[in-house]
């Protein structure tokens, strides 16, 4: 849009651009135009490899013992580093914790004892209430038990005349039964009543201890207990410090090994299948015009003296990778008689590109996408040799669907479809438009690559005639 914004669409649903590019993903592998440069870096190596190598669960299984293997050296560094610190508190850690185990407050127990105390500092207003309560309802003259009794007299009378109070009689019952409970519990609550001046002194006395614990561990009962059960942890830490560190050490030991038992079924499987992709690769290559080329995977580890992420394979401490232990790197001879050396080394720009289309359309027999895209797979190559290239992308085509984005007419007339792709200016912006071709428009677009802007007759027959043989 003029605002810059994006707007897409699903089958006319508009969508985020997000949900557009994890289809995408789902959908479409996408080799771009300077692509080709990643094989000149060793390292994606063993991410081109992988792509044909079955081991996602494998991968999967490495990468939990991977990180089960950090986490736990992890644990053991900072427990080696916390040991001094450690001892250094420790007769402090001791005398904190004697201090709280001396008073041993119990989970909110600051809250019972104010409740407590509330209940006996106010005993004797609570004990005048409470008698004032029992002799209302029964003692007094005109208690409220007695006067309740007699106007259900009252009413058990009337409703032998007029039964309609015989609905009252059931509201007066309820209200007695509810003077009478309330009456009950005054009394219970006299008889259980012990003031004690002793016992809330005590109390207080225990508040008091509390409150000095809340005051210097946290500010609160509950950060009380936090602290203590803290340094409790630490003192056991501190006193039993190496048992604490032989046990991770040998969980160290254990982890180790099964990192190293799912790194080499990994590594034996990229090891098979690295056969396989040789040969293919090979084979592609004679036929793109490099007959005597040799292709080779080769596989080592990378080995460490410092770091404590590591296997032992062969007494050697070897790194322990994202991606397991291996280092892979294509090696490649391409000319009769030479020895095979490191593809980023020796390649030229148009057998680097070679070599890419041939582990893309290798790589494309097992392919799951259903759409491949080239952007420029044609960079530095030209005439027979680009012909070849047309007729790999069309055989691809037979099980995927192929675009293909070109400047060669020996490419783009080995496609079934073609569209021209121009760009104009409409109200100072650029728009580009996207146009599928007739008969008679494939042959001027391509006659356009041949010769230029100016076409001749001859450029046209010529044009044909690419069409022509390429189908």
């Amino acid at each position: 849009s003029i605002k810059g914004s994006n707007r897409c669409f699903i089958n006319d649903t508009p969508v985020q651009l997000s949900v557009v590019k994890q289809i995408g993903d789902l959908l479409i592998d996408l080799h771009g135009q300077h692509d080709h440069q990643s094989l000149l870096r060793s390292e994606t190596h063993i991410e081109f490899l992988d792509e044909f190598c079955d081991i996602k669960n494998e991968l999967h299984d490495y990468e939990v013992a991977r990180k089960k293997l950090l986490e736990a050296l992890s644990q053991l560094k900072k427990l080696r580093n916390s040991e001094k610190n450690l001892k250094e508190k420790l007769s402090l850690n001791q005398f904190q914790l004697k201090e709280i185990n001396s008073i041993s407050p119990e989970k909110d127990e600051d809250v019972k004892i104010e409740k407590e105390l509330n209940i006996l500092e106010n005993s004797e207003k609570l004990f005048e209430s409470s008698s004032q309560i029992y002799s209302s309802i029964y003692e007094n003259e005109n208690n409220a038990y007695d006067i309740l009794v007699s106007i259900k007299n009252h009413l058990e009378h009337i409703s032998k005349i007029d039964e309609d109070f015989n609905l009252k009689l059931v509201d007066i019952n309820s209200a007695i039964e509810l003077v009478r409970e309330i009456g009950d519990y005054s009394r219970d609550y006299l008889d259980k009543m012990e003031i004690d001046p002793s016992s809330i002194d005590a109390l207080r006395d225990r508040a008091g201890a509390i409150h000095m614990l809340k005051k210097k561990y946290g500010g609160s009962l509950e950060n009380v207990l936090s602290f203590k059960s803290k340094i409790e942890e630490e003192l056991s830490l501190a006193e039993n410090f190496a048992d604490k560190i032989d046990e991770l050490q040998k969980k160290i030991i254990d982890q180790r090994e099964e990192v190293k038992k799912t790194a080499f079924i990994i590594s034996k499987k990229r090891k098979n299948e690295a056969k396989n992709v040789e040969k293919q690769i090979e084979e592609v290559l004679k036929y793109l015009g490099i007959p005597d080329s040799k292709f080779e995977i080769r596989f080592e580890y990378e080995n460490t003296l410092e770091s404590e992420t590591f296997v032992e394979v062969d007494k050697k401490k070897v790194n322990v990778l994202s991606n397991g232990i291996d280092v892979v790197e294509f090696f490649i001879s391409t000319n009769l008689g030479e020895d095979l050396k490191p593809l980023v080394k020796t390649a030229s720009g148009g057998e680097v590109s070679r070599i890419m289309l041939a582990i893309k359309s290798v790589m494309a027999k097992t392919e799951k996408l259903p759409l491949l895209v080239f952007d420029e797979i044609d960079t530095g190559i030209s005439g027979r040799i680009a012909q070849k290239v047309g007729k790999i992308l069309r055989d691809l085509s037979a099980s995927h669907q192929i675009i293909s984005i070109t400047h060669l007419p020996q490419i783009a007339a080995c496609a079934n479809h073609h569209y021209s792709v121009q760009k104009e200016t409409n109200s100072d912006r650029v728009v580009s438009l996207i146009k599928k071709l007739n008969e008679d428009e494939k042959v001027v677009e391509i006659a356009k690559l041949l010769s230029g802007e100016k076409i001749t007759q001859s450029n046209l027959d010529a044009a044909k005639e690419l069409l022509l043989v390429a189908n």
